[in-house]
């Protein structure tokens, strides 16, 4: 491999995955717009028109919004890489850090410094989207003082998790030979799994209350539901997600024991106790066909593949040239590989996302499919219209962005679908 071969197919990724981003966003900018000013024939009844544009105005905005973003990361991905800015970064904490305190300590101040710079490059967009693009559109509730608390708490929670695991893989591609990368990777996988038993026990109650569901009634519906489906929980939570938040939204989280159903307070105050239990169905319908744990061995088998491409990446002098790095003579270069890699993968990997948001599609029906078998249909489609109208969501999309985008159908799609499961049980009509 040639530094210049390297510099050459970077910058042509990069080149072709902004360009086929610009290309997406106009053309799901200028369907939606086309689209603006009449209800689609199968939502006439359910949605008002102000509803539906208003949904075209928020949809318009978001990718004015994701244009000005994708503008600032491209610009700053080049600093870091070809016009030197990780280098210059690197030279200057190497002769700083590493002579007094180490190669560890160097390392991990690289990491820090490269994530303390990107955060506040990053700050102002972060308050742009929040205090300008959704507060325009209803949906933020935070104070500044709560996005600033957040912020912090946010910080904190990402060094007193990030130095261990960080340190720990540092110190494997170090010290565990050529193999490195293997060690690494059971690593990365074990704090991932523990942080997934941890999460929800202890990190999410530092930013939202996790109150016990007090409605009896849904309650006990929800129970019966879980138990016709062969599932149990911790318990059932209400989140204030009201507090920061218009949008609505129920989840499971954990594993084994920590494992819980929450909900938003926004959700529950959206929904009938029928339509609650008709988008639980749906979130049990991800467990019934393993979705969540063959995302998860996806997840590993990338991550190993990751870390492999990895482990020979570093060894590789063109690496670092062809990106604009200079490698050190000396001095351990482990976290300017990782920084590197970090930086180069996602121009590479934005051609590979259309795979992943076709499967997560084809997840998301046959758990509308379960769903419909397990409630009501009706109720499901009753509550996927109201969550589409309180979200905001363009019932308009482009078919081609759909398809490079959409983790979910399209709201006509999926209606469609459910529809022909049950046409007497799932509503609106939608016209083939």
């Amino acid at each position: 491999m040639h530094a210049l071969d390297l510099t050459w197919l970077f910058a042509a990724f990069l080149t072709a995955s902004v360009l086929t981003k610009l290309w997406l966003d106009t053309r799901q900018a200028r369907h939606v717009s086309q689209h603006r000013d009449a209800v689609p024939a199968a939502f006439a009844q359910e949605v008002a028109l102000a509803n539906h544009q208003r949904a075209a105005n928020y949809t318009i905005d978001k990718l004015n919004f994701g244009l000005v973003s994708t503008a600032v990361s491209t610009a700053v991905l080049l600093g870091w890489t070809l016009l030197g800015g990780l280098d210059a970064l690197n030279h200057s904490l190497r002769e700083a850090v590493y002579p007094r305190w180490g190669g560890l300590a160097y390392q991990l101040s690289l990491l820090g410094v490269f994530s303390l710079i990107g955060g506040l490059i990053d700050l102002p967009l972060q308050a742009w989207h929040t205090f300008r693009l959704e507060q325009r559109h209803g949906f933020n509730r935070m104070s500044w003082g709560m996005w600033l608390g957040d912020l912090l708490k946010q910080s904190l929670v990402g060094v007193l998790i990030g130095a261990p695991i960080a340190a720990l893989i540092l110190w494997l591609m170090g010290a565990a030979g050529q193999q490195w990368w293997l060690w690494a990777w059971g690593a990365w996988v074990g704090f991932t799994l523990l942080l997934m038993v941890v999460f929800p026990i202890f990190i999410a109650p530092l930013f939202n209350k996790f109150e016990p569901l007090q409605d009896t009634e849904l309650a006990g519906r929800i129970t019966a539901l879980m138990t016709r489906c062969g599932f149990t929980a911790k318990g059932f939570f209400v989140m204030d997600g009201s507090r920061r938040s218009a949008h609505a939204n129920a989840y499971f989280t954990g594993m084994g024991a920590s494992k819980r159903v929450v909900f938003f307070d926004t959700l529950l105050s959206k929904l009938t106790h029928s339509e609650v239990e008709a988008v639980l169905a749906h979130e049990l319908g991800h467990f019934k066909h393993r979705h969540v744990l063959k995302r998860m061995v996806m997840m590993f088998a990338m991550s190993l593949l990751g870390f492999a491409l990895l482990g020979w990446l570093s060894n590789q002098i063109a690496f670092y040239n062809g990106l604009g790095v200079a490698p050190n003579i000396g001095v351990p270069n482990d976290a300017l590989a990782l920084l590197l890699f970090m930086l180069a993968l996602p121009p590479f990997m934005f051609f590979v996302s259309p795979v992943f948001a076709h499967f997560s599609r084809r997840d998301e029906y046959q758990a509308d499919a379960y769903a419909c078998a397990q409630s009501s249909g009706q109720d499901l489609a009753g509550a996927l219209i109201k969550l589409y109208k309180d979200n905001s969501a363009t019932l308009t999309p482009d078919p081609v962005y759909v398809r490079f985008h959409y983790s979910h159908p399209p709201a006509s799609e999926r209606l469609a679908a459910m529809r022909a499961l049950s046409p007497s049980n799932a509503a609106p009509a939608v016209p083939a």
